[in-house]
């Protein structure tokens, strides 16, 4: 079981290296509970977000992105400070990789593999 990610800086045209990222687990109409936060490595990636012990339970649960920070890091604006992508976990799946591909003002995400 696993849940990873791959940022892309695609106007710098690097990976987005030491980004802040969170998975949280919608646990309740109002709640959501934090799994487990990370930064992005040399390549951006976070190449196991689920910690170890926890199962990858049906449900929903959602990867948020701190592109605020990185940006800022970088000298420049963003217009989403924080990206928020949120996907089903149903019958029968175990894995998920889900890239960002993300400039200063819009980004792009896809179920990767």
């Amino acid at each position: 079981m696993r849940i990873s990610t791959h940022v892309l800086d695609t106007v710098r045209g690097v990976p987005a290296v030491g980004m802040s990222v969170s998975l949280e687990r919608h646990d309740s109409p109002a709640q959501w509970r934090s799994l487990a936060s990370a930064e992005t490595d040399r390549d951006g990636r976070c190449s196991q977000l689920l910690p170890e012990g926890e199962p990858l339970s049906l449900g929903t649960y959602r990867l948020a992105f701190n592109t605020g920070s990185y940006y800022r890091e970088q000298g420049m604006r963003c217009l989403y400070p924080i990206v928020l992508v949120t996907f089903i976990v149903q019958e029968g799946e175990t894995d998920f990789h889900i890239p960002l591909l993300l400039s200063p003002h819009s980004y792009t995400t896809y179920r990767g593999s």
